[in-house]
């Protein structure tokens, strides 16, 4: 059996290699606060909280008239419809490390997302209207689980896990 200092070491490897793959690691140059003006509440709401890792069949961001495909690389913003078609798939990343699976047919919002990297803080919302979504929570969910939530249209899952599919029919 392996020791505890060993399931430690690769436990934090694995989470140091998911932190830099999904870019909360990232090097960046320091700036000074006053060179850099604080984002306005309209470019709060676009700014990026996730980026797609996997698109396979009919994935789309946004809704209705709005809706734009959805390709491996695009960002995801707080307040995107996210769905798939009936052959659809799509894995996204968000910056605390959480990775959601969208399975076929799924549409779902992404009603609430913030989280400091410096303090490990902030919340998660996530509507699920339709479909299925496997969840694989990061650093938010470990840190605050009363606040990371997934909502259907019947229910609230709060989340105790790391690891869990939700899935919803539509309300007929």
């Amino acid at each position: 059996m392996p020791s505890l200092s060993f399931c430690v070491r690769h436990l934090w490897a694995a989470l140091l290699f998911t932190l830099a793959a999904t870019g909360v690691l990232a090097q960046t140059a320091p700036v000074s606060p006053s060179s850099t003006p604080a984002p306005s509440v309209a470019q709060a709401d676009t700014i990026r909280i996730g980026t797609f890792k996997q698109v396979e069949g009919d994935t789309w961001i946004g809704a209705d008239m709005s809706r734009r495909s959805a390709q491996p690389g695009a960002g995801v913003a707080v307040a995107d419809r996210l769905s798939t078609g009936s052959q659809g798939s799509a894995t996204l990343t968000l910056k605390d490390g959480t990775v959601l699976t969208m399975g076929p047919d799924t549409v779902m919002d992404l009603r609430q997302f913030q989280f400091d990297t410096t303090t490990q803080q902030g919340n998660f919302l996530l509507d699920l209207l339709r479909g299925s979504v496997r969840v694989v929570t990061g650093l938010l969910a470990k840190v605050n689980p009363e606040l990371f939530k997934v909502q259907t249209p019947t229910s609230v899952v709060g989340v105790r896990g790391t690891d869990f599919i939700v899935e919803t029919q539509d309300a007929r």
